[in-house]
C-alpha cells in the first residue's frame, strides 16, 4: 500500500524508527542466568579482515584487573567478569539505573577457524581486542 500524503508517510517512517531504537535500546544489555546465577551480557562488535578478527566489547565502567578474556578450544571468545558501584554510587539513594552492574559474561562463536588472542587493550569503556587465525 502507498501512503500518498506526505505527513502521513513522514509519520509512519517516524514511528517505525523510534519502534526500532526501542528494541535496538531493550536488547543493549541482555541479562541471562548460569549456574553461578545471573550475569549481564555486554554488546559486542566483530569485524574480520585477512586472517584477523577485532573484537570490541562495550564494557563502561569495568577494571581491566575485574575481567577475564578465554579462548576456548580456540574457537569460542569468553569475556566475563564484574562491574562494582564506583565510590560516588555506593551511597545514597538510587535515583536511576541502567547501565548494568554484577556479574557479566559474554560468550563468542568465532568464525571458522583456530585462533590466538594477540592483543586486549581497554579503551574508553570498551575491551578492544585482536585475534589472530592459524592453522
Amino acid at each position: 500500500m502507498q501512503i500518498k500524503d506526505p505527513m502521513a508517510w513522514m509519520l509512519a517512517e517516524a514511528v517505525a524508527q523510534l519502534q526500532h531504537a526501542d528494541r535496538l535500546q531493550r536488547q543493549f544489555f541482555r541479562v541471562a542466568v548460569a549456574g553461578g546465577g545471573p550475569f549481564w551480557e555486554p554488546p559486542v562488535d566483530m569485524c574480520a579482515e585477512d586472517r584477523t578478527l577485532g573484537v570490541l566489547v562495550a564494557l563502561p565502567g569495568v577494571a581491566p584487573e575485574r575481567l577475564e578474556v578465554v579462548l576456548v578450544e580456540h574457537t569460542t571468545l569468553v569475556v566475563r567478569g564484574e562491574r562494582t558501584f564506583g565510590a560516588t554510587l555506593a551511597t545514597g539513594t538510587i535515583l536511576r539505573l541502567e547501565i548494568p552492574y554484577g556479574r557479566f559474561e559474554c560468550r563468542i562463536d568465532l568464525p571458522s577457524g583456530r585462533y590466538r588472542l594477540a592483543d586486549q587493550q581497554m579503551e574508553d569503556g570498551c575491551l578492544r581486542l585482536r585475534l589472530e587465525q592459524f592453522e
